[in-house]
C-alpha cells in the first residue's frame, strides 16, 4: 500500500465515534502493516477511570479502518492486542489485495455521513428485519445487540440512567469534565460542538432517559415529537470483559451504526449509565443476564423537519501519526 492510502485510510477510521469526541487513538504505518495504539493522553479520568470507553471507541475506528481498506481494494487481515505486554498496542492490520464490492463502497461512503443524533426520534418503528440484520451484525463482529423489547425493560434502563446522572453529578470532576469536552465552537478538532446538542428547552421533545449534563445545546429539536416514540434501545454486550471484549464491542458498535447510516436511520450511543460502577453491575445482573453491557444504542428515524446534525470536527493526521521507530512482534504470531 502507498503511504499516500495509507494516510486516506487512517483518516476515514478517525471519523469513528468516541465518548465527547475525544479520539482517543493513535496510528503508525508499517512498511506492510498499519497499527492502532490507545492514547492515554486523550484518557476522561473523572468519567472513564478504567478506559472502558477509550477502547470501545478504538475498536470503532479499528472497524471503520476496515471498512476504508475493504473499500480502497484491501482484504484486512486484524490481529488484536498484539503485544501482551504493550497493552496500548490494540491491533496490527496486515493488508492483501482484493477487488471492491459495492456494498464495500456504500458502507465506506457512510463514514463520512454518519453523525451521532442526540434528539428525540419519532414514531416510526424499526421494522423487524432491520433490528435482526443489526444483531446480526453485532455477532459477526464478535457481541451481542441485546434488544430491550421485554415490558418493563425501557423503563428500567430510564430509571438506572437517572441513577446515573445522579451519581455522575455528585462525583467530583464529572460535570467539569464534560463541560469542558463540550459547547466547543464550530470547526474545533475535537469534543462535542453546541451545535451538535439539542436543548430540550427549545421543543416538546423530551429524551428517552437523562443524557449528560453538556454544554451550550444549540441544535434546534424537531418541530413536533411523540412521547411514545418509536426509538428501539438496545444493549451492545459481550460474554466477557476485557480489553479483547471492548474492542471487540467498538468493531461491532461501528458495524451497526455504518449500517443504519446507509438505511437512513438515525442513531445514538449512549454509555452514561454504564459508567458508574454499581449501575453497570445491576444492568448486568438484571437486564443482560450476566453478559457485560458497553453500549445501549438509540436506533430510530430522525423527524422530517428536524435540520440535519452537523459533522463535529476531527484532529489533524499529523496530531494522531506517530513514527515508525520500533520493532513490533511478527502479526502472524498474534490473536487474530
Amino acid at each position: 500500500m502507498d503511504p499516500a492510502t495509507a494516510r486516506s485510510v487512517i483518516e476515514l477510521a478517525c471519523r469513528a465515534p468516541s465518548l465527547h469526541n475525544t479520539q482517543p487513538w493513535r496510528w503508525r504505518i508499517g512498511p506492510s502493516s498499519l497499527h492502532l495504539f490507545a492514547d492515554p493522553d486523550r484518557r476522561l479520568d473523572a468519567s472513564d477511570p478504567y478506559d472502558h470507553d477509550l477502547v470501545v471507541a478504538c475498536g470503532a475506528a479499528l472497524h471503520h479502518l476496515q471498512v476504508a481498506l475493504r473499500a480502497a481494494g484491501w482484504q484486512p487481515l486484524v490481529h488484536r492486542i498484539p503485544d501482551p505486554a504493550r497493552p496500548d498496542h490494540l491491533a496490527a492490520v496486515e493488508m492483501h489485495p482484493r477487488e471492491p464490492s459495492q456494498e464495500d463502497l456504500a458502507l465506506a461512503s457512510a463514514i463520512e455521513r454518519r453523525r451521532t443524533d442526540r434528539r428525540a426520534f419519532t414514531s416510526w418503528p424499526v421494522p423487524d428485519q432491520l433490528r435482526e440484520g443489526f444483531c446480526r451484525l453485532a455477532e459477526d463482529a464478535g457481541a451481542e445487540l441485546l434488544p430491550l423489547d421485554a415490558p418493563g425493560e425501557r423503563w428500567r434502563i430510564a430509571q438506572f440512567a437517572e441513577a446515573a446522572a445522579v451519581a455522575q453529578a455528585l462525583t467530583p470532576g464529572v460535570v467539569a469534565e464534560t463541560h469542558s469536552w463540550s459547547g466547543r465552537r464550530r470547526g474545533a478538532q475535537d469534543g462535542v460542538p453546541a451545535g451538535n446538542v439539542s436543548d430540550p428547552g427549545r421543543g416538546d421533545d423530551a429524551p428517552t432517559f437523562p443524557l449528560q449534563n453538556v454544554a451550550g445545546a444549540e441544535l434546534p429539536a424537531p418541530l413536533t415529537t411523540d412521547p411514545d416514540d418509536g426509538t428501539w434501545l438496545a444493549l451492545l454486550v459481550t460474554r466477557e470483559d476485557g480489553r479483547l471484549a471492548r474492542l471487540r464491542a467498538g468493531e461491532a458498535l461501528s458495524s451497526v451504526l455504518l449500517e443504519a447510516t446507509v438505511v437512513g436511520m438515525a442513531a445514538q450511543p449512549v454509555t452514561q449509565l454504564l459508567q458508574v460502577p454499581e449501575l453497570r453491575a445491576r444492568v448486568r445482573d438484571e437486564v443482560t443476564g450476566g453478559l457485560v453491557p458497553h453500549v445501549l444504542l438509540r436506533l430510530g428515524w430522525a423527524s422530517s423537519s428536524a435540520p440535519p446534525v452537523p459533522p463535529t470536527g476531527r484532529r489533524g493526521l499529523a496530531d494522531v501519526l506517530e513514527p515508525w521507530d520500533a520493532p513490533w512482534p511478527d502479526p502472524a504470531t498474534a490473536e487474530p
